[in-house]
């Protein structure tokens, strides 16, 4: 261990060479590599946490290097797990790096995290949040849970467990359920970048905090934070969870086609489209089949269409296309349906640069 590296937080109050041998000898994963991934891997890393795992499937997107700083212009279409365990081992040469290039899954969940003492949830889906949530239950883990949308971000260690062998709350006890249709995403919502900044470099203290046992964690409570106003402020959630969770959900996921995937289907297969956007957006830009908004789907149980083929629902980013996709297998359970990744928004990038 390079004490010298680490000589500025050791001489904090509290801190000691045995504190420091503390982090150089846990193991966290960081799941999600993106605006909250990056800040939080970068400042454990510096901090000398012995083994740390970087799991995300996913590529890096132009739009998207305004708050994943790991990343630049040079780095598109290029794997974020990867890339990041390549600068992150550059950053820290003392440490461990173990990358995850791989879809987080009910079958794979707790094999991954089997490995690691504490679990970092920087995702930005739901389904892979709730996942996390239980199996870091079930697996005894905390998990220190990040979230940003527009100007405000927030926080919360779930899972700890108490003196008495309780858990603490967790995701459900805040949110037990959440339809992620009515729920804009980054790209559809907007976000500012230093709440991601922020949100990431708050997961890597609350990591810091329970490895090395110092100060009060987020455990049953969710900080809030406005960037605008630069107001905070403490939801008190409880001591104990108030779920007993035992089993993983199977995932209900639907299958998805990048862009690339997609100009191949089109050309060898016979094929259906479905744009689930509002008529505005529509109008504005769009590749061109039947046009069923989502709320139209949702709000029609008894929805009569012709299907021959396999279709692709698509919208502006993807998350309304794999609601109303799951929504239209319920309907119509002997076809298939897939989602477009990243949506227009990816479409219009890859095709017009």
């Amino acid at each position: 261990m390079n004490l010298l590296r680490y000589s500025c937080q050791i001489a904090l109050p509290g801190f000691s060479d045995a504190v420091q041998q503390k982090l150089s000898d846990s193991k966290v994963l960081i799941v999600g590599a993106g605006g909250l991934g990056c800040p939080a891997a970068q400042y454990l890393a510096s901090t000398g946490i012995g083994t740390l795992g970087i799991a995300d499937y996913d590529v890096v997107s132009i739009s998207n290097l305004h708050r994943q700083i790991l990343f630049g212009p040079d780095d598109e279409g290029k794997s974020k797990s990867t890339l990041a365990c390549k600068r992150l081992r550059k950053q820290n040469p003392s440490i461990k790096i173990v990358e995850h290039n791989i879809e987080i899954t009910p079958d794979n969940v707790l094999q991954i995290i089997s490995d690691y003492e504490i679990i970092v949830d920087c995702t930005d889906n739901f389904e892979t949040r709730y996942l996390l949530n239980d199996a870091c239950f079930i697996a005894k883990k905390p998990l220190v849970y990040g979230a940003i949308y527009q100007y405000e971000g927030q926080a919360a260690v779930w899972n700890l467990e108490n003196a008495d062998g309780s858990m603490s709350p967790n995701y459900r006890d805040l949110f037990p359920s959440v339809d992620p249709s009515e729920i804009p995403n980054c790209s559809e919502g907007g976000v500012i970048p230093p709440i991601a900044g922020i949100i990431g470099c708050l997961q890597a203290n609350e990591v810091i905090k329970i490895i090395t046992r110092s100060g009060n964690s987020l455990a049953g409570k969710l900080l809030v934070i406005d960037a605008l106003t630069c107001e905070s402020r403490i939801i008190n959630i409880g001591n104990t969870t108030k779920f007993n969770i035992s089993i993983l959900q199977p995932s209900d996921k639907l299958p998805s086609l990048s862009i690339q995937q997609f100009d191949e289907f089109k050309q060898s297969n016979n094929i259906q489209l479905i744009d689930v956007r509002t008529s505005e957006e529509r109008v504005n830009f769009n590749i061109e089949g039947l046009h069923l908004p989502l709320d139209s789907i949702k709000n029609n149980p008894g929805l009569t269409i012709t299907i021959d083929h396999p279709v692709i629902v698509y919208c502006e980013s993807g998350r309304r296309s794999e609601e109303a996709g799951k929504l239209l297998r319920k309907m119509f359970p002997d076809k298939i349906f897939y989602s477009l990744k990243g949506g227009l928004k990816a479409y219009k990038l890859f095709h017009q640069g």
